[in-house]
């Protein structure tokens, strides 16, 4: 297959033209219930949210902070089958026309197959997979994927990285890249580490068109701050708080708050 433009990377290079940049906002498919994160999806959406990553909750979320691993816990023990992620998906592309990426750890995706997966996902209308856990030099077969079912794949680029691992991220990447904020796990802080703009300005220089920055940003201030320097922000803690505190009500006005931080 032919593989087509990027949505998510259009997206964003709108939002770059029109704002200031883009949000893209994290949920847990199946939190609290596979309902009602459908319905939480598509509110995010409808509230500023550019582009939607839907989390595929798991055993052993090492990257993940306490509120996103509570939320991850409650949707495994409500019976979420990796299925869902694909009902989760249509239904949302059904609804909304905005760019629905999955982040997933690799395990899950290895145990439905691959291929499959990739198969499956482009079927509901994803587009694409952010991997935390698999590098770019270890997704020979997921590369091969996407290329031919037509998925972005975003991977990630931590402070730490040396420049030759960025140059191998920015060319492996499409859609953008997913810029680590901070070292460690997601949540949110009151001020951003300075490493993001000095990793970002790494990542352009190693070629990189989209860099977006995720972990610790949860005000419209800190989206603000993140699109002085990088193309989007993403939002995931703050929301998942939102929506276990106060439904789907309380989520939307939070995206649209957040979203403030996206104008111009």
């Amino acid at each position: 297959m032919t593989r087509q433009a990027s949505s998510v990377a259009e997206v964003i290079r709108s939002a770059n033209r029109d704002r200031r940049g883009a949000l893209v906002g994290y949920l847990p498919v199946g939190f609290p219930d596979l309902d009602t994160s459908v319905e939480a999806a598509i509110a995010m959406a409808r509230s500023g949210a550019d582009v939607l990553e839907f989390g595929v909750p798991y055993s052993d979320p090492v990257m993940d902070g306490a509120v996103i691993q509570e939320a991850t816990q409650t949707a495994l023990a409500g019976g979420f089958r990796l299925a869902h992620v694909f009902e989760a998906v249509r239904r949302v592309r059904e609804a909304v026309d905005v760019p629905v990426l999955v982040m997933t750890y690799w395990n899950p995706v290895v145990q439905y197959g691959v291929d499959a997966f990739a198969r499956d996902l482009a079927a509901a209308g994803g587009a694409g997979l952010i991997t935390p856990d698999i590098t770019p030099d270890s997704a020979d077969e997921w590369i091969a994927a996407s290329e031919a079912h037509g998925l972005d794949r975003v991977f990630l680029a931590a402070p730490s990285s040396t420049d030759e691992r960025l140059g191998l991220v920015s060319r492996s990447s499409t859609g953008f890249v997913y810029t680590v904020s901070t070292m460690g796990i997601t949540g949110e802080r009151a001020e951003l580490d300075a490493a993001a703009r000095g990793l970002t300005a790494r990542l352009r220089e190693q070629g990189a068109e989209l860099a977006c920055v995720g972990i610790g940003i949860s005000t419209a201030e800190q989206v603000a701050a993140a699109l002085e320097y990088a193309d989007g922000a993403i939002v995931g803690t703050a929301f998942v708080r939102a929506l276990r505190d106060g439904g789907v009500e309380r989520l939307a006005e939070t995206v649209a708050s957040i979203a403030q931080g996206t104008a111009r």
